[in-house]
């Protein structure tokens, strides 16, 4: 992010009704146009967690996020330029039963439509942009998707001001306000499951968001720095299991083990291996990298790969 743009995040949310696709455009009060949900970034937050909190505050719907469809760049009437990313989001029966909106001083109403509908009612050019690059997602039957979420974990005490096993060192108290960071961030993505390594500085990374999702965390040694230094960890077996169960999951490591756990995810789902994995896997402390593949047939490869760093 730079600090003369203004960023925002938003989503293409969707559902199926009877079968058929329909997206959900809003009608704005103020301006008496339709886009697409979305809204500015809040100091502190990620933009995954702003595009699920703009989502719900304008249309009352609850959504996690799935693949991310673009990203639209505009100039402001300051002159200034607005940088909105766009993730696709379903909409689940349930989230839009639970919806309480109403029409208000923002939004005027909300509407389900046909994707050439939208196309044709959506007021901006760049709109139309990100609903054409959500249609080719479509077109390419990649709109169902899973997450699996490598994730370093925070800052921990270094190892030169630590007398015990590395495996106990603390996160520090700058790790500790990462991990709190880390939990919106993390819940965009829809993530209920939690594997970590047993190390210290990762099971204290993982701690606020088993809270908040009120589900403990799997810990185990197969994914730890020790077990990859003496040569007994077993990432294949955690991300293999990960992939078969097709739900939203996180995979809290460490830095050397990250390489590792990306390669397993091409390897399990068919995707070759190439510059991507190198990229995704290099993290700064409490970052992590969304890997996005199809819950209808995982073995058809990565649909997508994001990677987002904490402001901590």
């Amino acid at each position: 992010m730079t600090e003369t743009a203004v960023y925002a995040a938003g989503a293409v949310v969707w559902r199926l009704v009877e079968g058929k696709l329909r997206v959900l455009l809003i009608h704005r009060t103020k301006y008496r146009d339709v886009s697409l949900p979305k809204g500015k970034v809040d100091p502190g937050e990620m933009l995954a967690e702003t595009a699920v909190r703009e989502v719900r505050e304008e249309t009352g719907i609850r959504v996690a996020l799935g693949v991310p469809v673009g990203v639209s760049r505009y100039t402001m009437r300051a002159k200034r330029q607005k940088v909105v990313h766009y993730w696709a989001a379903e909409a689940t029966e349930e989230a839009i039963r639970a919806s309480t909106f109403v029409p208000n001083g923002e939004i005027a109403a909300i509407e389900w439509a046909t994707l050439k509908k939208a196309r044709s009612q959506l007021s901006y050019p760049v709109d139309i942009e990100i609903l054409d690059a959500f249609i080719r997602l479509v077109e390419d039957g990649v709109l169902h998707t899973f997450p699996l979420i490598a994730l370093r974990h925070a800052k921990a005490m270094p190892r030169a001001e630590w007398e015990g096993a590395d495996a106990g060192r603390p996160l520090t108290s700058r790790g500790l306000r990462q991990a709190k960071a880390i939990v919106g961030p993390l819940r965009a993505f829809g993530v209920r499951r939690i594997v970590t390594s047993d190390a210290v500085r990762c099971v204290e990374t993982v701690a606020p968001l088993e809270k908040k999702l009120r589900r403990p965390a799997k810990q185990t040694r197969k994914i730890s720095q020790d077990a990859w230094e003496d040569g007994t960890a077993d990432l294949r077996s955690v991300v293999g299991r990960r992939v078969r169960a097709r739900k939203p999951a996180v995979i809290c490591s460490h830095r050397p083990v990250l390489p590792g756990i990306l390669s397993e995810i091409a390897l399990a789902t068919g995707t070759l291996h190439g510059s991507y994995v190198g990229s995704a896997s290099s993290l700064e402390v409490a970052g992590f990298s969304v890997v996005h593949l199809s819950a209808t047939n995982p073995g058809s490869g990565i649909i997508s790969i994001e990677t987002h760093e904490p402001r901590v």
